[in-house]
């Protein structure tokens, strides 16, 4: 059976992460043949951590140069492709920016755990579901208690410094490696593939993938 390695770089602030690692679980369950080990890379989309929090239809509105009506009804039709994903995204329209780096420590604190994955999608949850603050403290501790956790060790970890350098090396290593949007799933340190494809699509591609193996 082969096994393809998947480097999935992404922020917790992107509906499209959500979405693309929603997309990829649907296009290898028609794989059953191909075995995966998947593996998360941060991202930050707000690299400011000093930067205001403000509501995000006016944020994406002057990101983009588009109306907030415009930027509105781009959210409302994400929250329809979430909903058939089975994802929550109820509040996606009522949540705030903000800096994602503590929580990129806190998934990879949870990777040493064989969490990384339960730890990313509660903090999807969190923030596009509840629209929580998912740079605070307490909210990101209570994310690491969903993932299964424990919940003190996460508050110790947030009040340090530990994985901090991982986090910024990371980023790094991505942004010069050119990529500049995300999600991007990196195939076998060779083959990318950029943006949350839909499932078919996206199992076309790793079925090629697997095809050229050796």
């Amino acid at each position: 059976m082969k096994t393809l390695k998947i480097d999935l770089v992404s922020d917790i602030a992107c509906p499209w992460c959500a979405i693309g690692y929603a997309r990829l679980q649907q296009a290898l369950s028609s794989l059953p043949e191909l075995q995966t080990e998947l593996e998360w890379h941060a991202f930050e989309l707000n690299p400011d951590k000093n930067a205001p929090q403000e509501p995000i239809l006016p944020a994406l509105s002057r990101k983009y140069g588009r109306s907030e009506d415009d930027m509105r009804a781009a959210q409302a039709n994400m929250m329809q492709i979430a909903a058939d994903l089975e994802l929550n995204f109820s509040k996606m329209q009522q949540r705030f920016t903000c800096n994602t780096f503590d929580a990129h420590r806190l998934v990879k604190w949870a990777a040493t755990h064989d969490k990384a994955t339960a730890m990313k999608l509660a903090l999807f949850a969190a923030y596009f579901g509840e629209a929580k603050d998912v740079s605070d403290a307490a909210i990101l501790a209570n994310c690491a208690e969903q993932a299964g956790l424990d919940k003190t060790e996460a508050q110790r970890i947030l009040a340090s410094d530990d994985f901090s350098s991982i986090v910024k090396e990371d980023i790094a290593k991505y942004q010069q490696a050119g990529i500049s949007s995300v999600p991007a799933f990196i195939i076998n340190n060779r083959y990318l593939i950029s943006g949350a494809q839909e499932p078919a699509q996206l199992a076309a591609s790793l079925q090629q993938i697997a095809n050229e193996m050796a």
